[in-house]
């Protein structure tokens, strides 16, 4: 008999912007009441090389399965996986489905009809999407999951460091690469789980949390759910997962707040800078900032945390910005209600050095300006798609750097998001000098989304609000013009979810030298 015959298999696709979609997700997919038995299984994971799916695969490797894997191109993360042993194949046919495969892992973004989904069922094998997975995984085990529109892969990285200085040595799969911790995913000794919880497609319904944090509620993945308030919906649903000996740590200033914990019975509390927040962060008057010829010079934030108006602990962050010291105080809350200490919390959050594409400060660039004056350019990037993280970001840029001006090459990441939210991208470059946008990233959309916006619109939008933009493409044509406008003194970030941090690498290695500080945004 097949061990993973019981399990609820990949559903065909829901259609989008269904609010009944909810309540589907939490009929059919209850939490299993045993954890799977792994040990010797054969699984398959259909798009391996994804920094979510990589990571799934690692843990269950490390719960005792054999694991196989399958994508379509050659990657750093395939090579990685081929390195440390698991066999990965670059073809994805009915054929290469192994033999003997007893479980099939399906990335998110495969369908049902994809050659091994489809053999899959034919053959009868148990099909899982990864959040299903994942879901699984956690059961047995102290569940943390991290939502919220923004802040996700940040707050988990953090708390995972933290824990790890505490002495704790959890497991956790995380969104993006954090080299001070080892990477996006790890198999620890201790039966903590750490992951983050994508709200794309309600996947988060399937996970199995004891704690969870909701870093925020804002309108995204419109083409998802059609409302906000479809999507405070889906994030009630989400927290409804807590048991009742749980914890939700949730932002106080959200106004969808109380729609999401109207009826949960876990333990409830508060985080912001709201004076009403059981736990409040306070961001300490900072000596003044670097001048804008020192590139790359340290930031020193000092933060501290109260609670119930008390300070219970305080830290010096490297990460400037108000959302950085509120993602800290998100790892802070979680890793104390884990059991590390606040004097260890303190140390490791003000020890903290970044992760990958997270106001990342890659190097700079010498440039001569329009008077033979020699400087440089300092380059960072930054994964930020969403218009709050864009403001967000921007505004704590120019405060931590004071550059003579902001120069932001964004690639908005989705035709659907950019038209949903097409007049709060425009205004969320106010901090920004000078704005280029390449083409729209083009990823899951409809050929008839595809043409109902461009690029050109955006830019449009950011000419009437003042700002100086521009339309190029390729990317060749950008790092041209960014050789040609840059100054001294300038600071230059590429901004999005695609692959515009090419730009940002290919300016730096145009520079000939480029010989600037390599290290993360500290």
């Amino acid at each position: 008999m097949n061990r993973f015959a019981t399990l609820t298999t990949m559903p065909s696709e829901a259609p989008k912007n269904n609010p009944n979609n909810d309540a589907k997700n939490t009929a059919t997919h209850p939490a299993p009441a045993l954890p799977l038995d792994l040990v010797a299984k054969r699984v398959h994971f259909i798009g391996i090389g994804g920094c979510g799916m990589s990571g799934l695969a690692r843990i269950t490797r490390g719960t005792g399965a054999v694991c196989t894997g399958s994508d379509t191109t050659a990657t750093a993360v395939t090579d990685s996986l081929q390195s440390e042993g698991f066999p990965v194949t670059l073809e994805q046919t009915a054929d290469t489905l192994p033999a003997d495969c007893e479980l099939v892992v399906a990335s998110a973004a495969v369908c049902s009809t994809h050659p091994e989904v489809a053999e899959a069922t034919r053959r009868g094998i148990p099909t899982l999407k990864y959040a299903q997975m994942l879901g699984q995984l956690m059961v047995g085990r102290t569940g943390v999951a991290i939502a919220g529109t923004h802040g996700k892969s940040t707050t988990t990285s953090m708390l995972c460091h933290t824990l790890i200085q505490a002495g704790l040595d959890p497991s956790w799969i995380i969104g993006a690469s954090c080299p001070q911790i080892g990477g996006g995913a790890r198999q620890g000794r201790d039966n903590h789980l750490i992951v983050e919880a994508c709200e794309f497609d309600r996947s988060f319904h399937h996970l199995n949390p004891t704690h969870a944090v909701i870093l925020n509620v804002e309108e995204d993945h419109m083409d998802i759910y059609g409302s906000i308030d479809a999507i405070a919906e889906a994030f009630a649903v989400f927290a409804a997962k807590i048991p009742p000996g749980g914890s939700l740590l949730i932002q106080h200033e959200t106004p969808h707040r109380l729609a999401v914990t109207a009826k949960l019975t876990c333990q409830i509390e508060t985080l912001g800078f709201a004076p009403g927040a059981d736990w409040r962060v306070n961001l300490i008057d900072a000596p003044a900032s670097p001048p804008s010829d020192s590139p790359g010079a340290a930031v020193h934030q000092p933060i501290e945390l109260l609670h119930n108006d008390a300070v219970v602990c305080r830290w010096t962050s490297a990460m400037p910005g108000d959302h950085m010291a509120y993602n800290a105080a998100a790892a802070a809350v979680t890793a104390h209600r884990l059991g590390a200490t606040w004097d260890d919390i303190a140390r490791a959050l003000s020890t903290f050095q970044g992760l990958d594409r997270r106001m990342q400060l890659l190097g700079t660039r010498p440039v001569t300006g329009t008077r033979g004056h020699p400087g440089h350019v300092t380059v960072i990037d930054d994964y930020g798609h969403h218009p709050t993280e864009i403001d967000t970001t921007l505004r704590a840029l120019r405060r931590a750097f004071q550059p003579r001006r902001l120069i932001c090459v964004f690639q908005p990441h989705q035709h659907s998001r950019t038209r949903f939210l097409m007049e709060q991208f425009a205004a969320g470059f106010r901090d920004a000098d000078i704005v280029i946008v390449p083409d729209i990233y083009f990823v899951r959309d409809s050929e008839q989304e595809r043409h109902a916006v461009r690029a050109a619109d955006l830019v449009d939008r950011l000419r009437t609000q003042g700002r100086q933009a521009m339309h190029l493409h390729p990317f060749a044509a950008i790092v041209e013009q960014l050789a040609l406008i840059t100054q001294p003194g300038d600071l230059l970030v590429t901004m999005g979810a695609g692959d515009v941090w090419q730009i940002a690498r290919d300016f730096l290695e145009s520079g000939a030298s480029g010989d600037g500080d390599k290290s993360a945004c500290q």
